[in-house]
């Protein structure tokens, strides 16, 4: 599917699945997530998460028991982690 490019306005920017690499946030590590939904522009080269997913992301690991994730999890996996809390409640945006 055709998106516009969020860097050079480019409409010919495609969504595919990607690795992301992510800092839990008690900063011990970072962590490799594969098949994220990912953004790339063959006009500038560009490579990137929409803010809606790493917004996802971001909320998902501070409500889940990060220990419990290895090095590698897919996105879908993280996703399905149960959350310890309802909701970022510490989000006020």
């Amino acid at each position: 599917m055709k998106e516009i490019c969020e860097w050079c306005q480019a409409p010919n920017a495609e969504m595919i699945s990607g690795s992301v690499y992510w800092e839990l946030p008690d900063g011990t590590r970072a962590i490799e997530i594969t098949d994220a939904p990912t953004i790339t522009c063959p006009d500038c080269q560009m490579v990137y998460q929409k803010e809606t997913i790493v917004k996802e992301i971001e909320d998902q690991l501070f409500l889940i028991d990060c220990k419990k994730v290895g090095k590698t999890i897919t996105f879908e996996e993280l996703m399905t982690i149960p959350r310890l809390l309802k909701r970022n409640y510490f989000d006020f945006s």
